[in-house]
């Protein structure tokens, strides 16, 4: 159930292959690096219920050059990456010691097709979740530090920011989420301040230019284009995509079921 005006979602899933839910922002229309949106940070209050292979993290894509990124704050019975991959050293941020990793996706669904890509991961060295209970988490992490501690490890962070979101992900397991608020804000002389408002788009109570998610409505929704078939309901899950309105010029929410490709069959 997403709540784009609040900033919140719930989701459960139960016997799927790859679920995913999320809810953030899209930067990928403006085609800048992320050093160009200031200090990017997301808040989030969770209440995160894992029952084996599951975790709660920011996560998003960059292009030019392709990579998927993870910075996880819990995880149920399996703390990913697993023994994959590189280790990068640690990072403390936000009060947190995170392992930095780097993994590798070869011929692989994508937001471009299939294609050989790298993941970048920061992982908490403690879940700040345990398996098989609910976990109440509240959080703010500085992602962009998170960037910059990636590319000070040698990872490469050159390619376009195409998202920052709250991602509520299971593999072959149960278990459910009440995801109470999650804020994307960025700033920076890059960012277009105008008080409290920036362009491209915040989560906020009022209107404002670049295409918000507000409780007072906004015009200009695109529900065109989304290919609704791809999206049948899957037990456990959530039927299809909930309110899942592109605006265009700005924020989104997605929550829904995927069989092991991760959110990359979608056109936007």
């Amino acid at each position: 159930q997403m709540n784009p005006s609040a900033g919140s979602f719930t989701c459960s899933w139960s016997n799927i292959e790859n679920f995913l839910a999320r809810m953030g922002k899209n930067f990928d229309s403006q085609k800048k690096n992320y050093k160009a949106f200031g200090n990017i940070v997301l808040t989030y209050d969770v209440e995160y219920t894992p029952r084996g292979n599951s975790y709660m993290c920011v996560y998003g894509w960059t292009r030019n050059p392709l990579m998927e990124y993870y910075i996880v704050e819990g995880w149920g019975d399996w703390r990913p990456p697993g023994n994959d991959g590189e280790r990068k050293g640690n990072v403390t941020l936000n009060g947190n010691t995170y392992e930095i990793a780097k993994t590798m996706r070869y011929n692989q669904p994508s937001l471009d097709g299939t294609s050989t890509f790298p993941q970048y991961w920061s992982i908490r060295t403690q879940s700040g979740s345990a398996n098989n209970q609910t976990n109440y988490m509240k959080g703010t992490i500085d992602v962009s530090k998170h960037f910059d501690a990636w590319s000070n490890a040698g990872l490469d962070m050159s390619g376009t920011l195409y998202e920052v979101s709250l991602n509520i992900e299971g593999y072959r397991s149960n278990g459910q989420a009440n995801v109470k608020s999650v804020t994307v804000t960025t700033g920076g002389s890059d960012s277009g301040d105008t008080g409290n408002q920036q362009q491209g788009g915040d989560w906020n109570q009022g209107g404002q230019q670049g295409g918000d998610w507000n409780q007072g409505g906004q015009q200009g929704w695109d529900m065109g284009n989304f290919d609704w078939s791809q999206f049948t309901g899957q037990q456990g899950g959530q039927q299809g995509w909930d309110m899942g309105g592109q605006q265009q010029g700005g924020d989104w929410n997605q929550g829904g079921q995927q069989q092991g490709w991760d959110m990359g069959n979608f056109d936007w």
